[in-house]
């Protein structure tokens, strides 16, 4: 009985992370978009993604956040004036061995080998290691968003290559935005 309730729960917490951050406001887990106000009408607006949402995502969710704001505040348009993406790199791996018993890293040598186990530190061997031998790392990237935008009434600057129209963003936009599941 015990063993299937953690089972549904693992599983549970798995399906959670396998999917790609919806549209939604960040809450307690941080993923989503965020504004904050600095002058009536400049507003720093941004979207945090997880490991599965990939980076034209983001840019499309801050842009959209951007231009649902802006009409939200009764203006017409909206001016980037500073923007900045940034990718948060990781990496994960192990082996079938390392990965069950707390194994973190693990290094091959011509000497021998190493490994890091959380619970008991480093460890050494040398010669031939059965256990290490198909050692699989990957790297996981969020990105993240961010852009101070200056909102505007009236038709966008046509001058400016920096003027979004709100409107226009969210009908062109609103067709790749996937918002949370009810």
């Amino acid at each position: 009985m015990r063993t299937s309730i953690l089972l549904a729960a693992a599983a549970l917490v798995l399906s959670a992370c396998a999917t790609a951050t919806p549209y939604q406001a960040a809450g307690n887990n941080s993923r989503g978009f965020a504004e904050q106000q600095i002058e009536q009408n400049r507003f720093r607006v941004s979207f945090s993604g997880n490991s599965l949402t990939d980076l034209d995502t983001v840019e499309n969710y801050l842009l959209y956040r951007a231009a649902e704001l802006t009409a939200q505040r009764g203006f017409d348009h909206f001016i980037i004036s500073d923007r900045d993406t940034e990718s948060k790199d990781r990496y994960v791996g192990g082996s079938s061995f390392g990965s069950r018993y707390g194994h973190s890293y693990h290094a091959r040598s011509y000497f021998g080998w190493s490994y890091f186990r959380p619970s008991y530190g480093w460890g050494y061997g040398y010669g031939y290691d059965p256990f290490f031998d198909s050692l699989d790392m990957r790297q996981i990237t969020r990105y993240q968003a961010s852009a101070e935008i200056v909102m505007g009434k009236g038709a966008k600057p046509a001058d400016n290559d920096r003027a979004y129209d709100a409107r226009e963003v969210m009908i062109n936009l609103a067709g790749s935005i996937k918002r949370p599941e009810a």
